[in-house]
């Protein structure tokens, strides 16, 4: 495993998706822990960049490209002639499908601007090939918004997505539960919200406290309370059960919608699919192997300039497969096929499950339907540790 790779492996096949890390950021918010930088200053470097990294990698992917995702970082940063320079370059080197998701994650501040600034904006993304719209609200309530450093208030929270709808009928919120001093009431506040306002897709994360944080070094000094992982599962279950009720269908762990309107590049990295990413930091995987950039702007612009990859790979052995199939799977609806186990993997790779899960059938926390090994209701906000007692260490 080397740090600058010049020769790509050899592609994967079959229907697969590009991600694009935006690695720019008005602000840090409190709790982010991915790989962004306040500066802009290299913007032009960076955007020019991505387009070659994507010409220099256009021999991995040898699929057809059904999902083109902008992340962060905050892509809603980019001029909409960068959109525009860097999916012309993905359409010139790769097979796109006719009708492709191409998601945009935006800010609610970066929408919310003068009004007819804001049309132009949301008329640009649309008119550049932008399809959904994935909007980073967190919250609809002032307090949790500063507490966490958004760049955003609660009222643009809320103007920008009545905006939205103008132009795209695709459309995600996120929102964060488990926040400190975020009562059960507020969530439940938050939620009815986003329901109010019909949106197709939710994704609910729990507030987690990374490593080297400005949230963790706030909590260590007593500035702000713990997060209590009993909160969070508390608004998990209510999240769940309002859901459910307005017609939601819990696809993944975090991920919530209508009939229909399910997240393809969402859905494509749950089953597995092989996906491209480009840009600082961002992860790569063909069915094989994993990989990931570097993620410092400088080194990234000065490698890809000179025609290098700035990039780590790892081979996936057969345990490793195993155990991401089982961790990915089991977050899902569809959950863990003992028919694919068994063709995939082997008898013995079954039977080791077959033996791991009897412990969780027991307490409810698993279930098994259609001869699929699935998390119950009860078991779901506890899933990946559930995972973790399913996974092999050694079986090669």
């Amino acid at each position: 495993m080397s740090a600058i790779n010049k020769i790509p492996p050899s592609g994967a096949m079959g229907p697969a998706g590009i991600y694009i890390h935006i690695p720019f950021c008005k602000q840090a918010c409190h709790y982010c822990d991915f790989h962004f930088s306040t500066s802009l200053k290299k913007r032009d470097e960076m955007v020019a960049a991505i387009c070659k990294e994507l010409e220099l990698r256009k021999s991995e992917i040898h699929g057809t490209i059904e999902t083109i995702y902008f992340g962060g970082g905050t892509p809603s940063l980019l001029r909409i002639s960068e959109l525009k320079s860097i999916l012309e370059t993905v359409y010139n080197n790769y097979h796109v499908s006719e009708a492709p998701e191409i998601t945009l994650e935006a800010n609610p501040d970066d929408l919310v601007t003068v009004e007819a600034q804001s049309r132009t904006i949301l008329s640009d993304f649309k008119s550049a090939g932008i399809n959904r719209l994935s909007i980073g609200v967190q919250s609809f309530f002032e307090e949790d918004l500063k507490l966490m450093n958004r760049a955003h208030n609660a009222s643009e929270a809320l103007v920008c997505i009545e905006k939205a709808k103008e132009y795209f009928d695709n459309i995600s919120i996120d929102l964060i539960y488990g926040i400190p001093m975020m009562k059960s009431a507020r969530w439940l506040e938050n939620l009815d919200i986003a329901l109010q306002l019909n949106i197709p897709h939710l994704s609910c994360y729990a507030l987690t406290v990374e490593p080297k944080t400005a949230l963790e070094n706030f909590i260590k000094k007593g500035i702000v309370p713990p997060v209590e992982d009993e909160v969070a599962q508390e608004h998990h279950k209510l999240l769940l059960e309002h859901t459910e009720t307005a017609g939601y269908d819990n696809y993944e762990f975090s991920n919530f919608c209508k009939p229909g309107w399910e997240s393809k590049n969402n859905t494509a990295y749950w089953q597995g699919k092989p996906y491209l990413g480009i840009g600082p930091s961002a992860h790569s995987y063909d069915g094989n192997s994993r990989s990931w950039n570097i993620n410092n702007n400088p080194l990234y612009i000065k490698a890809i300039e000179a025609g290098e990859l700035p990039v780590e790979r790892e081979s996936l052995s057969k345990t490793d497969k195993y155990n991401e199939y089982v961790m990915t799977r089991l977050r899902t609806k569809n959950g863990v096929s003992f028919a694919e186990i068994s063709e995939n993997f082997g008898t013995k790779y079954l039977e080791y499950l077959e033996q791991q899960m009897k412990q969780h059938l027991e307490t409810n926390l698993l279930f098994i339907d259609d001869a699929r090994l699935k998390v119950t209701k009860k078991g779901k906000f506890l899933s990946d540790g559930i995972a973790s007692d399913l996974f092999l260490l050694n079986l090669d």
